[in-house]
């Protein structure tokens, strides 16, 4: 490992006691363990109208030790959602994990039963879902399973300037139910939610460090990707997207709420999200790519691909722009994505209408853009979807499973989480997907940085690495300690 200055800023405000919603968490802990006995119990739902809060607040305050955790933001759509420990959890090995989770969900249901506010918008309950690149993790000591689908005990829902906590519990069904709403209510309105209105900051100054490390693996990212393109020239496939990694060793722990918040300041255009696997790892990122997103049965699914660099100037930036839309080989990448997820909209039996070709115009990088949307019939399942779509070419390659098979002989780490579906699915089955790129897993003073470009012909490493590389530092900039 190469001894290196990484930049970092420091946080020098002190963290806040919580002690009003500590004391919440722990009777809402405490009343659950009355029921974990029972034989007979089924989920119940409490929804409650707060004063608005910072979302990220809740799991700064909770999402601590052995506890699972999912959040969730996009500053842009004005919704954040956090998550906070599990009423109902299943990790998943095999390989139909997608048909297993969604019989989960299913089960789940059935023993369902909401009380409260349940008629406001985003008053459902949420279902917190993950799932690795691949199904089989190359590596024995993987961070996160190859899926992972939890109800939380406690949720926070934030859209504009609405906000929902919804309290999912175990009960005996033998309870009444209109007593127990009484006193999770007579707690809440205990709590004084200005504190947690917004999150608290300070100026953060970066700084270097001698004792910082990083390991650069640009030599091997660029050996791969000229193997790559050689076998592309022998016409063993026609793409192939190429990651790389970059390991930080900081002197402290990484502030994962500092991160966070940094993330979504820096990149309100795409979706900051954080997924804890209960065992001190996390995984964020700000990923401009949705999968999915699912609204009263109508779907509306992204092609992502074909990139370039925002310009310096107006001028710089509307050329660059335009030089994208006429570039052959971006053009050929990105017609790549959107036949195959047409395609795949098709077999499921759905008839999809594809937008006109735009740019996605990001904080620090351009891409080009075909939304795609369909009706979706009650048959059809969320996770039917992403199960079919994932992984796309934008991720893989083409033809897919080539591309798969030569992706881990070309990648010497585990992708675990990176660029596979993340998201939600609430009771109505409303749902989020999104691929988590621009990404890191963060455990302790330890950090994994992912990023990685697709490879077609024409393609040069040089380029593909400073492509890769203006990915990773967007990324290493947001990370604070």
């Amino acid at each position: 490992m190469t001894q290196s200055r990484v930049s970092l800023p420091v946080i020098p405000y002190s963290v806040p006691l919580f002690q009003d919603l500590r004391e919440l968490d722990r009777f809402l802990l405490n009343y659950q363990k009355e029921f974990l006995t029972a034989k007979n119990f089924q989920i119940a739902s409490f929804s409650y109208a707060i004063p608005t809060i910072d979302p990220l607040i809740i799991i700064k305050a909770l999402g601590y030790g052995d506890r699972l955790h999912f959040y969730w933001e996009n500053p842009d759509l004005s919704l954040a959602i956090a998550a906070i420990d599990k009423t109902q959890y299943i990790p998943i090995s095999a390989e139909n994990r997608f048909e297993i989770g969604q019989k989960f969900i299913a089960n789940c249901l059935e023993r369902s039963v909401k009380f409260g506010e349940i008629d406001r918008p985003f008053s459902d309950p949420l279902f917190c879902c993950s799932f690795t690149f691949f199904p089989h993790s190359s590596s024995y000591n993987s961070a996160f399973p190859a899926g992972s689908i939890f109800l939380p005990r406690l949720q926070v829902i934030r859209k504009n300037d609405s906000c929902l906590l919804i309290v999912n519990l175990l009960v005996n069904n033998q309870q009444d139910f209109k007593i127990i709403n009484q006193k999770i209510k007579n707690k809440i309105f205990q709590i004084d939610w200005q504190n947690y209105s917004s999150f608290h900051k300070q100026d953060r100054i970066r700084q270097h460090d001698d004792r910082d490390s990083q390991s650069d693996k640009s030599g091997e990212f660029k050996s791969s990707v000229a193997a790559a393109i050689a076998a592309i020239e022998r016409q063993k496939f026609s793409k192939i997207v190429i990651a790389r990694t970059l390991d930080i060793i900081y002197p402290r722990a990484f502030d994962l709420f500092g991160s966070l918040d940094n993330l979504r300041s820096l990149y309100p255009d795409c979706y900051t999200f954080s997924v804890s696997n209960g065992k001190g790892t996390n995984f964020i990122g700000a990923s401009p790519e949705r999968l999915i997103s699912i609204c009263d049965r109508h779907l509306v699914t992204d092609t992502l691909a074909g990139s370039a660099p925002r310009g310096k100037t107006l001028s710089e930036d509307r050329k660059i722009g335009e030089l994208l839309l006429r570039s052959e080989k971006e053009l050929r990448e990105h017609e790549a994505v959107r036949d195959y997820i047409l395609q795949s909209l098709h077999q499921l039996g759905l008839h999809p209408r594809r937008s006109p070709l735009q740019l996605l115009r990001l904080a620090n990088i351009q891409h080009l853009w075909t939304p795609i949307a369909a009706d979706l019939p009650t048959s059809i399942n969320p996770l039917e979807i992403v199960a079919k779509l994932h992984p796309t070419p934008a991720v893989a390659g083409v033809p897919t499973a080539i591309a798969l098979e030569a992706i881990q002989n070309y990648e010497t780490f585990d992708r675990s989480l990176y660029a596979a579906p993340i998201g939600w699915i609430d009771y109505s089955g409303n749902s989020q997907f999104i691929v988590g790129i621009r990404s890191a897993s963060i455990c302790g003073d330890r950090a994994r940085l992912y990023a990685g470009n697709g490879i077609v012909a024409g393609s040069h490493p040089d380029k593909e690495l400073a492509e890769v590389q203006l990915k990773l530092q967007s990324l290493l900039k947001a990370l604070v300690a």
